[in-house]
C-alpha cells in the first residue's frame, strides 16, 4: 500500500468524484442511483480515500437495525481501478469499522466476496436476515462481523435507498 493515502469523510465536493468512481471501477453495474441516494443520507457514514489530492475509493455504511441491535451495512465500496489491489479498499473498510465500532454499533454486515471480507473477521452462518431473499448462491456472501458481546438477529432493517428487492436479487 502506498504511504499516501488519506481516509477521511466525505464532503459535498466529493459528491460527483465518488458518482463516477462506480461506473470506472464496475463496469458492469449500475450503482450511480444508490451511491446517489447514500451520498444524500444523514444516516450513512461515507468515507473517501484520496491519493495525492485525487479521489482513490469510497466506501458507505448505512445505519441499520437487526431485531433492536444497531448494526451498520458495509456498502458500496469502490476502488479507482488505478488503485485496486494496492490497499486502499482494506483501508477504508478498516476506518470505516473503527468509526462505526465506536458509534456503538453491534456489529456490521455486507454482502460480498467471502475471501476479501474474512480477512476483516466477517463470518456466515449468522442470524441476521437480509431485507429480502438472496439467491441460493450468495449464501456465502452475506456475512457479518460482530462487535462484543451483543449478537445481532433477526431481518435486517435497512434505510430506504436500500429496499429495493432489485438490490438484492
Amino acid at each position: 500500500m502506498t504511504d499516501n493515502v488519506k481516509i477521511r469523510s466525505s464532503a459535498l465536493d466529493d459528491r460527483e468524484a465518488v458518482i463516477q468512481l462506480y461506473p470506472a471501477a464496475f463496469p458492469e453495474e449500475d450503482l450511480t442511483p444508490l451511491v446517489s441516494d447514500l451520498l444524500g443520507d444523514g444516516a450513512v457514514l461515507s468515507l473517501v480515500a484520496e491519493v495525492d489530492g485525487s479521489l482513490a475509493g469510497h466506501v458507505a455504511f448505512s445505519d441499520c437495525n437487526a431485531n433492536g441491535a444497531p448494526v451498520a451495512l458495509l456498502g458500496p465500496l469502490a476502488v479507482a481501478p488505478d488503485w485496486q489491489r494496492k490497499g486502499v479498499g482494506s483501508a477504508l473498510v478498516r476506518e470505516g469499522l473503527a468509526r462505526v465500532e465506536a458509534e456503538g454499533a453491534a456489529g456490521v454486515l455486507v454482502l460480498g466476496d467471502p475471501a476479501y471480507y474474512s480477512r476483516f473477521g466477517f463470518e456466515a452462518g449468522h442470524g441476521v436476515e437480509a431485507p429480502h431473499p438472496l439467491p441460493p448462491e450468495w449464501g456465502e456472501a452475506w456475512r457479518l462481523l460482530r462487535f462484543g458481546e451483543l449478537d445481532p438477529a433477526g431481518v435486517l432493517t435497512v434505510p430506504a435507498p436500500w429496499r429495493p428487492r432489485a438490490l438484492w436479487a
